[in-house]
């Protein structure tokens, strides 16, 4: 048998995103003719939302995906109480794992808003030959060897990095291939828009409650209010804010005192993308990527975005 490189690993698992993702943006695109992936599944997963049929449709497309291309030994998904280990001779000799949400936003997917795929990818730490383990999944983000996101919205765009730099490649639906469209792309250090969900700052804590007042005044380095933008995707948010910079917040609050987003399957990939990118993502105290993870549905307070911004938040927090 062939041995691969590295590389040419990577560039296959790249290869199966591709695929399941321009399978699954000509379903999101027809979404609103077809009631069969449209509206709820009906079924609560283990973050106890209820599960649109789309969200059950990506997960599948994408498990199958990464069974079938031969060096993903297993992975785990946010709509999946456990991981999934690929119990076959060929995917027992696989090198990685891949943690991934296989539809990031979807509550929007009913009002026509801009959804994601995030994706994440380590080398395995288990034996090969043998079935993956929870430790395989448990790994903190400074391990991931490739991340990214797939928006679906005015157009189908890829963004990923391997540790080089990101880059952004954009779907020829005419040719069902992705090009590069955004070459070494850099968030730039301050921008004007913050997005946060506002109708929690009442159960935030006072000094992000004085960040948002800060956003607010003139006092700022541009001399004028930020603009407040939250879409409610996070994929979308963080896309926004990596092309014209920006922050994006979500804090621990009453309703959930250790935040709501999922360390594993939103917060490591795109803080790996932030951070080549020249951006931040911290809890508010604690860089992302050094985070140690407990379990596969671990949530934490998130900050990412603009490094200066990131950095201004942080030291109203102290």
């Amino acid at each position: 048998m062939r041995e691969f490189t590295s590389c040419e690993h990577l560039a296959i698992i790249l290869e199966a995103i591709t695929t399941a993702s321009t399978e699954l943006s000509q379903q999101i695109r027809g979404a609103g003719l077809h009631n069969h992936i449209l509206g709820q599944e009906g079924r609560v997963n283990v973050q106890g939302e209820v599960q649109q049929k789309l969200d059950v449709l990506a997960d599948r497309t994408f498990i199958q995906t990464f069974l079938g291309c031969g060096i993903v030994c297993g992975i785990a998904s946010e709509e999946n109480d456990e991981f999934v280990a690929f119990d076959n001779e060929v995917s027992r000799n696989g090198d990685f794992v891949v943690m991934f949400d296989p539809l990031d936003g979807s509550s929007n997917i009913d009002v026509n808003v801009s959804i994601g795929t995030i994706f994440s990818v380590y080398r395995r730490v288990s034996a090969k030959g043998s079935l993956p383990t929870l430790k395989d999944m448990l790994q903190p983000g400074t391990e991931q060897v490739m991340a990214g996101y797939v928006l679906y919205g005015s157009s189908t765009m890829l963004v990923f990095s391997v540790g080089k730099g990101v880059h952004g490649f954009t779907l020829n639906p005419a040719t069902g291939q992705f090009c590069l469209s955004h070459h070494a792309m850099q968030m730039p250090e301050n921008g004007r828009f913050y997005a946060m969900n506002e109708g929690n700052i009442l159960e935030c804590e006072e000094g992000l409650v004085r960040y948002i007042k800060y956003c607010q005044s003139r006092e700022n380095q541009t001399g004028m209010p930020y603009s407040g933008r939250y879409i409610g995707s996070l994929v979308a948010d963080f896309h926004r804010n990596l092309i014209k910079g920006g922050i994006y917040i979500y804090p621990v609050v009453s309703s959930a005192p250790e935040g709501r987003l999922r360390l594993l399957y939103e917060c490591n990939p795109l803080a790996f993308i932030a951070e080549q990118a020249g951006g931040l993502a911290t809890t508010g105290r604690q860089r992302i990527l050094d985070v140690i993870p407990t379990h596969l549905h671990q949530r934490v307070p998130y900050f990412v975005g603009s490094k200066h911004m990131v950095e201004k938040a942080m030291a109203f927090l102290d």
